[in-house]
């Protein structure tokens, strides 16, 4: 049974019984009751914004996901030194051995090019760390497009480089004689008198003078294009395609010792000195052809001469004297 409560009246001065105003009590518990509720959804809010009710997996995740943030700036610490190291190789290649190899640079559009256009990363965004990890993407699709160009450009400097070495194999550079004495250089390039006619005409070659049957010695890598005697004045002569647009040239041979079609390299005997042909004395004829046009052989001795024995060579060269055929 519902306890009874009571007022004090002041008016009789007695205890009078409260009535019950059904109507007040409603009202009253549907007050709290909304308050309840309110006070319930404000504490769960509070309650879910923190950790107080993860459970253990959730927390193992949350744990992970800091442990996954702190990997991803480190990753992109690397990036940057990587990325600097990248910017110092393309900076050699381009300015250091694609000029050294006669090569177009590479431009940057080309080294970073294919990134444009449509979102590449769509699947990547809505979620918390969406930034984090397409900046992290998109710098390691650079990076990789980056290796893949400065491959490609690396094969294209060795495969110039083993072009660069073979022509420095094949260029004529050698002296065909024997530098052992240097005055044996009896005429060089440009215009000398005539032994026949003894008038002033254009000398095509240098004549080196030495006894008959003096080795003869190939200047430079090549494959032997003639070795016979049907070539006017010339003798018995031979011609060695050096490939690159070099092409050389030995006159008044007395014999061969390589046939046509024969691969030689530089310094190897290929004849020896006679006086066949239009010549006055035993004496080799050298010319040197570049893209089929004549040009002065003394450029071309780098192999085997010093400072001092060029100057030699080249005072004897630029002697206005009588050539030997």
């Amino acid at each position: 049974m519902a306890k009874v409560k009571y007022y004090y009246d002041k008016e009789t001065l007695s205890y009078l019984p409260v009535e019950v105003n059904r109507f007040a009590v409603l009202s009253n518990f549907i007050l709290f009751l909304l308050a309840a509720i309110f006070f319930g959804v404000f504490t769960l809010f509070v309650l879910l914004n923190t950790d107080t009710l993860n459970t253990p997996k959730e927390i193992i995740q949350s744990r992970e996901i800091e442990n996954f943030e702190l990997q991803y700036e480190l990753l992109n610490k690397k990036l940057d030194q990587i990325e600097e190291v990248m910017a110092n190789v393309e900076d050699r290649d381009n300015n250091l051995y694609r000029v050294y190899f006669e090569a177009s640079p590479i431009p940057e559009e080309q080294r970073k090019m294919g990134f444009g256009g449509i979102n590449r990363y769509k699947e990547l965004e809505g979620y918390d760390n969406s930034k984090l990890i397409i900046n992290t993407t998109r710098r390691l699709e650079i990076l990789t497009k980056q290796v893949v160009v400065q491959s490609r450009s690396l094969e294209e400097i060795e495969s110039l480089a083993k072009r660069k070495e073979e022509l420095l194999g094949a260029m004529p550079s050698i002296q065909p004689i024997h530098k052992s004495d240097l005055k044996r250089m009896a005429s060089g390039f440009g215009y000398r008198t005539d032994p026949f006619t003894k008038k002033r005409r254009f000398h095509q070659g240098m004549d080196f003078t030495a006894p008959r049957g003096t080795p003869i010695y190939a200047s430079g890598d090549g494959i032997v294009g003639r070795a016979d005697n049907r070539a006017a004045g010339y003798g018995k002569h031979i011609r060695i395609d050096h490939g690159f647009g070099y092409v050389s040239l030995y006159a008044h041979l007395s014999e061969y010792k390589v046939r046509r079609r024969q691969k030689v390299k530089r310094g190897d005997v290929i004849g020896y000195v006679g006086s066949t042909g239009r010549s006055v004395g035993p004496h080799l004829h050298y010319e040197i052809f570049k893209d089929g046009r004549r040009v002065n052989p003394l450029n071309y001795y780098s192999g085997n001469l010093t400072a001092e024995e060029f100057d030699i060579m080249l005072n004897l060269a630029n002697q206005e004297n009588q050539s030997m055929d």
